[in-house]
């Protein structure tokens, strides 16, 4: 499947279809709610409750928490 793209974007128009995935709108009714910050020595910070999963992304360590 080929894109029609700007002149200005320098990537590669092809793209593999089994990457190209359906949109898939909020439910109704559901709000994204954002963690609750926690106050350390002034500051505010998120509270991680667990973490959940790690991976090397490009060298640095990401990771997936609760």
């Amino acid at each position: 499947m080929e894109l029609e793209l700007p002149a200005s974007i320098k990537i590669h128009p092809v793209v593999n279809v089994n990457r190209i995935a359906l949109y898939q709108e909020q439910v109704k009714g559901q709000k994204k709610i954002p963690p609750l910050l926690v106050e350390i020595n002034r500051k505010k910070k998120y509270e991680v409750l667990k973490i959940l999963n790690k991976r090397d992304v490009r060298e640095k360590l990401k990771y997936l928490i609760r």
